[in-house]
């Protein structure tokens, strides 16, 4: 697949509606992530069947986001940690299966890499020689301290902890937070990444998986710190967060963070989002997923133009789905949510 841009990218544009300065010359568009099988659809690619390592992958991944109209490409990198730490048999990603420390015996045997180990900036340096003028990267790291964390001591075993071992608790968030504050402040420093993003899954549909004031000693001290090496660098700061974030709000936008994404109907719509919280964070995204993957187009279409109504109204938004482009996604239905986000604004 050729580009096929509708108007020309103009990364300054996304800018404008992340930091709030400015009307947008046109609607942005800003997705999280794409699945692989997605690309693959829509590219008309194997790219479902290729690595990152493989010839012509990155062409199409940035070929996929340019194609669409995209004015900024998401990429992450993992942290640095050796990932065999985290594989089990037939155990999934967040499985209590899967926890490695359980003990401060465990963590002090954990392999820890250097916290100032540099990461490999060779995929990222490989896109921004792809892009074209007036588009950037939107970089991060991928999964957040609260995640990796949940995920090392398994979500068990951190409740557990936070009462019986605090200072095991401390010291892995510490670590943890240690790597994604040097990976940040290094991806920070990198021309072709306009902004720096973190995805972060803190809530579930009625909560915080942990309670506020744990958040507030353990994860938000990481995200302000993370936020102040973006604004150092003069790039702002994207927070991906699924989960009711209702008692968080506030820390959340005392940390600095410029925009937020994930949106889910039945925890708060975007558009009540963005009438609570809008003129001090931006909102990202919002159409329902499930809408998208079963409506019809008239349906589509009229949740989308209701979403841009709400929150385009003053120019800070971004249009795209509540999560992210899945694999079980029909391609065609989200390029009615993108064809009517350019009729709207009148983007050809």
């Amino acid at each position: 697949m050729k580009h096929n841009l509708r108007g020309e990218p103009d990364f300054e544009q996304f800018l404008k509606a992340l930091r709030r300065r400015g009307t947008p010359d046109h609607l942005p568009f800003y997705e999280h992530l794409a699945s692989s099988g997605f690309i693959a659809r829509r590219t008309g690619t194997p790219f479902d069947t290729m690595g990152p390592d493989d010839e012509g992958y990155w062409e199409i991944y940035v070929d996929f986001w340019l194609g669409m109209g995209y004015d900024c490409i998401p990429m992450e990198i993992a942290p640095n940690w050796p990932a065999a730490q985290l594989e089990g048999a037939g155990a999934s990603r967040g499985s209590e299966a899967l926890a490695a420390i359980r003990t401060m015996e465990d963590f002090e045997r954990f392999p820890w890499p250097p916290e100032q180990e540099p990461i490999d900036f060779a995929r990222f340096e490989k896109v921004g020689r792809l892009l074209p003028e007036g588009v950037k990267i939107v970089g991060g790291v991928a999964a957040g301290p609260f995640e990796w964390t949940s995920w090392l001591l398994g979500m068990t075993g951190l409740s557990f902890a936070l009462v019986d071992n605090p200072e095991l608790v401390e010291r892995t968030f510490a670590k943890i937070g240690g790597c994604h504050l040097s990976a940040v402040r290094q991806l920070a420093s990198m021309d072709c990444i306009g902004a720096l993003r973190q995805g972060d899954d803190l809530g579930f549909k009625t909560s915080t998986f942990l309670a506020p004031e744990v958040l507030r000693r353990h994860v938000f001290p990481i995200c302000r710190k993370m936020v102040e090496y973006a604004h150092r660098a003069g790039k702002p700061f994207i927070l991906h967060s699924c989960g009711n974030l209702a008692e968080v709000y506030e820390d959340l936008i005392g940390c600095g963070i410029d925009a937020k994404h994930s949106f889910e109907e039945a925890i708060m719509p975007v558009e009540e989002f963005k009438g609570r919280y809008g003129d001090r964070m931006t909102p990202l995204g919002g159409v329902d997923v499930d809408l998208i993957c079963r409506g019809s187009e008239d349906e589509i279409r009229a949740a989308t133009r209701r979403k841009i109504e709400a929150c385009f109204c003053d120019g800070y938004y971004a249009l795209g789905t509540g999560n992210s482009l899945t694999n079980y996604m029909p391609v065609e239905n989200y390029m009615i949510v993108l064809d009517e986000g350019k009729k709207v604004t009148g983007r050809s």
